[in-house]
């Protein structure tokens, strides 16, 4: 972490380094004690993130879009609406794209669900030590129930990290019928490398909405948005109960970066070996929305 944030990039097959919005700020709050002082007073609370959301949504918030897209290099050419249509920074930063910028796998493969810089497990019992050793992985506390943890704890996880200047819309990944989103109440930290290299249990404390999506490839497969700082909403835009195919929106994230984890029971995917061995080196995989995650084993 003292080096910056560090991913694999399959389209350049080159390691590079994550360039962080508001990266000395985070450094801060989470490596200083004044830092994470003021973290549980007041940036962890719903009301801060909140008021983020609210600057955000303000007419005036769209200022400061044309040096972000310059700095951050987001390409504008997959935006549905142009840079000068946006009516805030909000509305930019969940913004939607064209119709096949984002080309879905094959059938009998499991597409990622979003822009982000990834990391997988083949086996949930691998995550132990995750991000720092000697952090336990909590499934059940994450999940929120004991039954579901006993069922996926041999299963395959994928942890999808979006970083604020990524498109921000999640998708399904793979065809199926989804269940309403299950919401389970929490604070609203960080999920950056940086605060879960200190403590991981933000995943399964943060504010969070569960999804259960039967499928016939993998049977049912568990959908996991996780809030953080600044993203005081989480949109499902799905409707429930009603067949979808795989690469179909679910929602999205309001500002703020944001994780979504995607869990599969045992033996029903085998995750790319890119994947695997990016995590295993410690390192997330930057993959786009649509790109095949792995594929499937068998089908009910």
């Amino acid at each position: 972490m003292k080096e910056g944030i560090h991913f694999y990039n399959r389209y350049t097959a080159q390691v590079e380094k994550e360039k962080v919005l508001g990266e000395s700020a985070i450094r801060w709050v989470y490596g200083s004690c004044v830092g994470r002082l003021s973290l549980h007073l007041i940036i962890k609370r719903a009301f801060f993130s909140r008021l983020l959301g609210w600057l955000k949504d303000r007419p005036s918030s769209v200022k400061s879009l044309p040096s972000f897209v310059e700095e951050y290099g987001i390409n504008m050419d997959e935006s549905v609406k142009s840079l000068d249509a946006f009516t805030s920074f909000n509305d930019f930063f969940y913004r939607k794209l064209k119709p096949g910028a984002r080309p879905i796998c094959a059938k009998g493969e499991v597409a990622f669900p979003a822009d982000a810089r990834h990391s997988g497990w083949q086996d949930a019992s691998e995550m132990e030590g995750v991000f720092v050793k000697g952090q336990q992985f909590y499934l059940e506390a994450l999940l929120g129930s004991k039954e579901l943890a006993d069922r996926y704890a041999g299963g395959s996880i994928v942890l999808s990290r979006l970083c604020p200047v990524d498109y921000h819309r999640f998708h399904f990944p793979l065809a199926g019928t989804p269940e309403p989103a299950h919401r389970i109440d929490g604070p609203l930290a960080s999920v950056s490398p940086y605060s879960l290299s200190r403590q991981l249990s933000w995943l399964w404390t943060n504010k969070r909405e569960l999804t259960i999506l039967h499928t016939q490839e993998a049977g049912d497969v568990l959908l996991l948005a996780v809030g953080a700082t600044g993203v005081g909403a989480i949109y499902q835009m799905y409707e429930p109960h009603c067949e979808l195919e795989m690469g179909d929106e679910q929602g999205y994230f309001a500002f703020g970066g944001s994780t979504v984890m995607t869990f599969f029971l045992p033996n029903r995917v085998e995750l790319c070996e890119d994947l695997l061995l990016t995590t295993s080196r410690g390192l997330e995989l930057f993959a786009r929305q649509g790109d095949r995650m792995g594929d499937v084993l068998c089908s009910d």
